[in-house]
């Protein structure tokens, strides 16, 4: 599952995240997030230069939305890094595509 381009509403609970196996990368947002829209270049650059096939799940994120703040999701866009499960690596509002293939690189 390469780059996805759109958040859809929370379908995945923490305990469906907690029981993934291998990589995951949740990046929590929303459509309409100027910050989010203007570091989707960044995000899709880094999936096509990583060449990893990690799943990439866009969370709409919001008020009363628990995945997010079970991970602490403050600012948007977060990118949460994980491998089996577990939150290895997490990236708040990137700049560039550098730390994200970074980041894919140490779950894939």
């Amino acid at each position: 599952m390469p780059y996805t381009a759109t958040f859809t509403p929370e379908t995945l609970t923490r305990a469906d995240v907690d029981a993934s196996r291998g990589p995951l990368v949740l990046e929590f947002g929303t459509n309409w997030c100027g910050w989010c829209g203007g570091a989707q270049p960044h995000v899709q650059a880094a999936f096509e230069q990583a060449g990893a096939n990690v799943p990439h799940v866009k969370v709409e994120d919001g008020p009363g939305r628990r995945l997010g703040r079970s991970f602490g999701v403050k600012l948007w866009p977060t990118l949460v890094f994980l491998r089996d499960g577990v939150e290895v690596e997490k990236l708040v509002r990137p700049q560039g595509a550098d730390d994200i293939v970074a980041a894919l690189q140490r779950i894939a």
